[in-house]
């Protein structure tokens, strides 16, 4: 597991974190309003922490590219929990899907894939995260269920409860998104190169919920 990537990640977690206080206690945006502010926070702040130019002006994109560049900062952010050199060819070609924002299709390749392959947790991850960026960004029960499957195949490894929490967090579903991030926390080794990150993210999440009654009955 690269630790560092693994960094970038929990990075971007806070980022995202210190910009939903500022919606939610500030701002004060209604529960609807958090979605669709949560959507577009975390896909643009995934992209900085991955491709991001501080000394390059903003431009248009369109949204082909821009899907493109979502699934690429996915692709990546999970590859790098991985030690593969060669991964089977359905993941490959997925992957290759997912490049170029054709979620729909990478999942289909993916489902077809862990037919044959069914305890490949990377597999059963990557379908997660295919179908949350089919989704828009949404949670779907599909994609619980496949985070569900890599975590079963592994619960040691962080890789299925950080990105479904980042998911939720994404859809501005808090509680969830903490409530699986606590869980992690909860049985990472002390060890673990991301357990300060992730429980510094948590400890804003309670504070967050703390502060912010309408987020209290999610």
């Amino acid at each position: 597991m690269n630790g560092e990537m693994f960094g970038a990640w929990l990075a971007v977690a806070a980022l995202t974190l210190a910009a939903f206080a500022f919606a939610v206690l500030v701002m004060k945006l209604p529960r609807h309003g958090l979605t669709l502010f949560g959507a577009a926070l975390v896909f643009g702040l995934a992209g900085y922490a991955w491709q991001g130019s501080p000394g390059v002006p903003s431009a248009p994109k369109a949204q082909a590219q821009q899907l493109g560049e979502q699934g690429e900062e996915m692709v990546e952010g999970r590859a790098a929990l991985f030690d593969r050199t060669r991964p089977p060819d359905y993941l490959v070609t997925s992957d290759a899907f997912a490049r170029q924002g054709r979620f729909g299709d990478a999942a289909g390749l993916l489902q077809k894939g862990l037919k044959d392959n069914p305890n490949d947790l990377e597999g059963w991850l990557a379908l997660g995260l295919a179908l949350v960026g089919h989704a828009d960004g949404f949670v779907t029960p599909a994609a619980v269920q496949a985070f569900g499957r890599a975590d079963a195949i592994n619960p040691r490894h962080p890789g299925a409860a950080y990105f479904l929490g980042n998911a939720y967090l994404q859809s501005g579903e808090i509680v969830a998104a903490r409530n699986v991030w606590k869980g992690l926390l909860e049985r990472s080794p002390p060890d673990a190169p991301w357990r300060e990150g992730l429980a510094a993210d948590v400890a804003r999440l309670d504070d967050m919920i703390a502060r912010a009654p309408m987020l209290q009955g999610q």
